[in-house]
């Protein structure tokens, strides 16, 4: 029996600390039962009046046309995005065959080499290099 004694003693001193807090004056719903109040300061900017917000909504409905300004704006951000795609694309282009480019240089350094050390190795003295000992036809 204690442990509900304790419990409803604390939740009535919540409840008394709520009721007294001016927090709950700004957060408690004002029962007047008048037209709304038009909104002041900050508020006025983020609401807008009933008429105003359906004649938004009636004008830009999902089918709704867009104006001059904001097909150009969305045309604009689309030829942006596909040049900054083009860039780059053409970079990564560049960055390949510059490494393509290399490689191969690579490869024909690498052939030219064991080209010369077969040719060191096979040279007996008697005749001259095979470069210049070439038949003609």
């Amino acid at each position: 029996m204690s442990w509900t004694y304790a419990t409803l003693l604390a939740l009535l001193a919540v409840l008394l600390a709520l009721c007294w807090s001016p927090e709950a004056e700004s957060a408690a719903v004002h029962s007047s039962t008048g037209i709304a109040k038009e909104p002041r300061g900050p508020a006025k900017k983020i609401f807008m009046k009933e008429q105003d917000a359906s004649h938004f909504f009636r004008r830009r409905s999902r089918r709704g046309a867009k104006s001059q300004d904001e097909m150009n704006a969305e045309q604009m951000q689309i030829l942006a995005a596909d040049e900054r795609k083009r860039e780059f694309h053409e970079q990564k282009r560049n960055e390949f065959e510059s490494h393509a480019e290399e490689e191969n240089d690579e490869q024909d350094e690498r052939s030219r080499e064991s080209t010369e050390q077969w040719r060191e190795f096979h040279y007996d003295g008697m005749h001259p290099p095979q470069e210049y000992n070439r038949q003609s036809v």
